[in-house]
């Protein structure tokens, strides 16, 4: 008789891992569905083909590996890690970035590591950070949104020539994004309160009226998906509410400290990927820690450090940074916060109970 392989106590939860990735998809639809009609159909193609890419690259990867390509694929996580790396995409970026992206995210940053479940760092992030070093021009090359279908939008194939063969001399106005513009103004020594002017309102920021990345359009939109995927317990509360309200503190602090100088928590919080990054990919559940309080802590480490590369270091966005190093932390994090064993104290040491007769 052979002796088990593993051992318990085991864990079940009802929720399967596809379950689980169509509930994040479908939070992300609105934002999605959004940003798409907001960028026109260059944005359409570029989504489309970074999606078909990750999911061709997760069948060639298993197939040379020898590994089952039917239930992977099925999983939807290769679908997830496309849908999540086209929306940190420049809406008219060039159609190989998004294919050099689902390359470096599915093969690199996924298979490498042993599939899914074994990633030790988020695998859309790991590109979107590979891309911006990479070729920074494509992946900070942004444009005034024109809505699907407006006037001055472009039609089908002018937007499968933008995409598949470049902007060349179509009429659209180049633009940047609120903190982009932000920090270049305040890098000139610029007040902020005459970069301002420059940008887009509050208002118009929250509802995604500005230039951006194709899914960091309406932080509203993106809070609605992450309020549901709350409310389905899909993920819990601690990683989101911790990064966003250290992000909150610091940077009303600082605004407090200097007001002409540090942009104020609302800029932090409607802008860029702040939302996207909160709760839909620094709750990546194979990427950080197991614990409530591995995860608060987790969660303020991503806060302080998108906090500290907005502001300070060279780069106008510090999410997919922050979220990458936070993810090299998590190791450390599960080792030193362990939850209590029943019967044992936090150093997992018995509990020494007496006895009745002893008492």
């Amino acid at each position: 008789m052979m002796a088990p392989l593993t051992a318990g106590p085991f864990t079940h939860s009802a929720r399967s891992v596809p379950a689980t990735m169509g509930w994040v998809i479908l939070a992300l639809l609105p934002a999605t569905l959004f940003g798409l009609w907001h960028y026109g159909w260059p944005a359409i193609f570029l989504f489309l083909v970074t999606i078909i890419a990750a999911i061709v690259a997760e069948a060639l990867s298993l197939k040379i590996a020898a590994k089952p390509i039917k239930p992977a694929l099925l999983d939807g996580s290769a679908l997830l890690t496309g849908w999540l790396l086209a929306l940190t995409l420049p809406p008219w970026a060039p159609w190989w970035i998004g294919v050099v992206g689902s390359l470096l995210a599915i093969v690199i940053a996924k298979q490498l590591f042993g599939g899914i479940g074994q990633n030790l760092f988020n695998p859309a992030m790991v590109a979107r950070v590979a891309l911006l070093i990479s070729f920074p021009l494509e992946m900070t090359q942004f444009y005034a949104p024109m809505p699907l279908f407006s006037p001055s939008a472009p039609g089908f194939l002018e937007g499968l020539q933008i995409t598949f063969f470049g902007v060349g001399h179509y009429d659209a106005v180049s633009s940047a994004t609120t903190l982009g513009y932000l920090k270049t103004e305040l890098g000139r020594e610029i007040p902020l309160s005459q970069a301002e002017s420059g940008v887009a309102s509050i208002s118009s920021m929250a509802w995604g009226d500005s230039a951006g990345s194709l899914g960091e359009g309406s932080a509203l939109l993106l809070l609605l998906g992450g309020g549901w995927l709350l409310y389905k317990k899909v993920i819990s509360w601690h990683i989101p509410v911790a990064m966003l309200l250290t992000i909150l503190i610091l940077a009303a602090l600082f605004h407090w400290i200097d007001s002409e100088r540090y942009v104020g928590p609302l800029y932090h919080l409607l802008s860029a990927a702040t939302m996207l990054g909160a709760f839909f990919i620094a709750t990546d559940l194979v990427t950080s820690p197991v614990t409530r309080t591995g995860q608060i802590l987790f969660g303020a480490g991503c806060g302080l450090l998108t906090f500290v590369i907005r502001t300070w270091a060279g780069y106008p966005e510090g999410v997919a940074f922050a979220v990458l190093l936070m993810n090299g932390a998590t190791p450390l994090i599960d080792h030193y916060i362990k939850p209590r064993i029943y019967g044992r104290d936090r150093h997992g040491q018995p509990l020494n109970r007496r006895s009745p007769e002893e008492s």
